[in-house]
């Protein structure tokens, strides 16, 4: 297996789609796949999958394809998803409301411990039929090592999203971010992910308006 830094970026997302495939097989009751049914499934080149498998080891035998059970078990060990990630949401809105709310996350193992936030009023409720707590952003890197969490998410309006970045990245035990607000941050030390689902949006209306466009 080669160094995670030699590893591109994509492959990271490329690899989520695979899992959540081969999950899906699975649940139908199939027990062997093929990169090339994987490739058709997900609209990715089958020499790519084998590519993108290929940084982490063997897989599969030729002309046999891939046991689904092993492939899962593979892709869950190389993701850290086989094992539960403490989370903590910074900001106490829509968004992050409904991250401690998604069971989703929680099946993936995925587990939003604390939320955090400014507003008085919401400090001290708890958030959903998991009772999630929502402290003080002022207790936020006491909260973190307290609550063994790793993953910091920012669900803040774009103007406070930076100064959250700075805060949770001050917080030792942080790893990872997610980024849900609308504006590009920088971090030094930890993985970042963004999410901006605006522009997923966006990017749907210019295909559909492209193509309208185009047989104009």
């Amino acid at each position: 297996m080669e160094s995670n830094k030699k590893i591109p970026s994509p492959v990271a997302k490329r690899l989520a789609l695979y899992h959540r495939c081969v999950e899906t097989l699975l649940r139908a009751g199939k027990e062997m796949v093929s990169s090339k049914e994987l490739g058709d499934r997900l609209s990715i080149k089958s020499s790519q999958i084998r590519k993108d498998l290929s940084y982490f080891g063997g897989f599969g035998k030729r002309g046999t394809g891939y046991n689904l059970h092993s492939l899962k078990d593979a892709l869950e060990n190389i993701m850290g998803i086989n094992r539960t990630w403490n989370i903590g949401v910074v900001g106490a809105g829509n968004i992050g409301t409904a991250l401690a709310n998604y069971e989703g996350l929680l099946k993936d193992g995925y587990k939003v411990v604390a939320l955090f936030d400014k507003n008085e009023k919401k400090v001290g409720k708890v958030v959903g039929t998991r009772r999630v707590p929502i402290y003080h952003v002022n207790e936020l890197c006491e909260k973190i090592k307290e609550l063994s969490i790793e993953i910091g998410v920012i669900a803040v309006p774009a103007e406070y999203a930076q100064s959250v970045a700075d805060k949770l990245t001050n917080c030792a035990e942080i790893k990872g971010l997610v980024n849900f607000a609308p504006v590009k941050i920088y971090t030094h030390h930890v993985e970042l992910e963004d999410v901006d689902i605006s522009v997923s949006f966006k990017s749907l209306t210019f295909k559909i308006w492209g193509g309208f466009l185009g047989r104009k």
